[in-house]
């Protein structure tokens, strides 16, 4: 790597890189990887949020999760996942030689920011995918009103 002089004269590009690197060096100080033994390995599940005009759709890879350890709940407009990845069986001594999978406790929440119907909440799993559908209460939905000539 090249040491380049930084001039404050050469624009806010170089100063948006900067924060790049910075930020990139704390994201790597506390995310945990497998080459890290002096940080807790985490399991923490990716989720994805899809918003329509009626419901908030959620999809959360548990892969290896059993369905019995998952549970979602919801409360005023957070919607929260938690379970654990249980590990299959122990390590013998000597016959593990590498170990990249997380296991443990995790929990994730959202906050929706929307009013949401809660007794009309639906979770269904499958293939280690959790699908979370939650309905939009009726005042948080998009109206258009008819404007009309005075």
């Amino acid at each position: 790597m090249a040491i380049v002089r930084w001039s404050p004269l050469s624009g806010p590009r170089d100063l948006v890189s900067i924060q790049d690197e910075v930020n990139r060096l704390f994201d790597s100080f506390f995310t945990s990887t497998p080459l890290r033994r002096d940080v807790a390995a985490v399991f923490t599940p990716a989720v994805d949020i899809e918003e329509t005009p009626d419901e908030f759709v959620l999809r959360a890879d548990l892969p290896g999760v059993d369905q019995k350890d998952v549970k979602v709940s919801l409360m005023g407009d957070t919607l929260t996942i938690r379970g654990e990845r249980r590990q299959e069986h122990e390590a013998q001594e000597g016959g593990l030689r590498r170990m990249e999978r997380f296991y443990g406790s995790f929990e994730r929440s959202f906050s929706l920011g929307t009013p949401v119907r809660n007794d009309k909440i639906k979770a269904s799993y499958k293939d280690g995918v959790l699908q979370v559908h939650v309905p939009k209460a009726e005042e948080a939905k998009l109206r258009e009103i008819e404007v009309q000539v005075g």
